[in-house]
């Protein structure tokens, strides 16, 4: 199954779920900063939302309120909009990994990382 690419409100909302683990609706609102804190109600929309898409689901119900966990991991949803934003770019990673480096989002420490993962995986590949 093909996992659905998530907006940048429900990425707050898994952000929450996978920071603080199973939450209910109330729990997962007032996570948010208070100056960029959504309505209740919009929580809850995309919360519904997610679990219809299959990236939280519930696992309890105290009293009213149902507790939601995350399904998907924070890796999965990462490596899902990297690969959307590349498919923006024709699979091309050259114009992004030009803009990181002119910007200085990308550093010394994060080349080295990055290669020592390139040997690390040409080593398992052989």
């Amino acid at each position: 199954m093909r996992q659905a690419r998530l907006t940048q409100l429900e990425l707050g909302i898994m952000e929450a779920l996978w920071r603080n683990g199973a939450s209910s609706i109330r729990e997962i609102q007032e996570s948010f900063h208070e100056e960029s804190r959504p309505a209740y109600t919009t929580v809850q929309t995309i919360v519904y939302r997610l679990e219809a898409k299959r990236a939280l689901r519930r696992v309890k119900k105290i009293s009213n309120a149902h507790i939601f966990e995350a399904v998907i991991t924070r890796d999965a949803a990462h490596r899902t909009l990297i690969d959307h934003l590349l498919a923006l770019f024709g699979g091309r990673t050259q114009p992004i990994m030009a803009h990181l480096i002119e910007s200085g989002k990308l550093t010394l420490e994060d080349l080295d990382e990055a290669r020592k993962l390139v040997k690390k995986l040409s080593k398992s590949r052989n």
